[in-house]
């Protein structure tokens, strides 16, 4: 293959990577895996095989797409750090706007507004993803004080299935929750930095 043709591959798998993380369901994410990894896979297979046959004559075009090849089944296939990349990416690039978000929840501009679930509010836009899984925030606030959590997907399951989320919470209550998540799962629960945490639950 031709140095360009592997560029568009990376590339094209670089796009739909994203695209799977910001906006695909959860469960066609978990079909389009399967398939890739295993495409990839016989791909890489594939690109060994020649590699093997031209071993007395090799090329580095030959041995490059080889690598290429087998770099993005691995990256696919252990597909968990890429996410974590993207994740924190994520978090930077849109901090101010999750920060924006919060504030008007705060000044009463933003309220849960489905009919579905009493504490999910739809953003009244669809770009940028600050929220994956339809740009929907969860609003919980706490009467007596007037304190706010509010909830953004990184990962969004469904069914009784567990969710990543980026969380702002000013409420006692809530952060004490969080803390012991996060002391029961460090792993997958922490504290981003003042007031912000990331979790995961159902």
């Amino acid at each position: 293959m031709k140095t360009k043709t592997l560029i568009w591959i990376a590339a094209i798998w670089v796009m739909l990577t994203l695209v799977n993380y910001y906006f695909v369901p959860y469960f066609i994410v978990a079909l389009e895996w399967l398939a890739m990894s295993l495409g990839l896979f016989i791909w890489s297979l594939v690109q060994i095989g020649k590699i093997i046959r031209e071993r007395k004559a090799l090329s580095k075009q030959r041995l490059f797409s080889a690598l290429t090849i087998c770099i993005l089944f691995i990256l696919t296939f252990y597909r968990q750090p890429v996410n974590g990349l993207i994740e924190k990416a994520d978090w930077y690039v849109f901090y101010s706007k999750r920060n924006s978000v919060v504030d008007l929840v705060k000044e009463g501009k933003l309220t849960p507004n489905v009919s579905w679930n009493n504490w999910v509010c739809e953003l009244p836009y669809v770009f940028p993803v600050i929220s994956n899984g339809g740009n929907d925030i969860g609003i919980s606030k706490n009467d007596s004080t007037g304190k706010v959590t509010v909830t953004f997907w990184v990962f969004r399951n469904f069914f009784s299935s567990p969710s990543t989320h980026f969380v702002y919470s000013d409420d006692p209550n809530e952060i004490e929750e969080i803390n012991n998540l996060i002391k029961n799962n460090p792993q997958d629960n922490w504290k981003i930095t003042d007031n912000w945490y990331r979790t995961y639950y159902e």
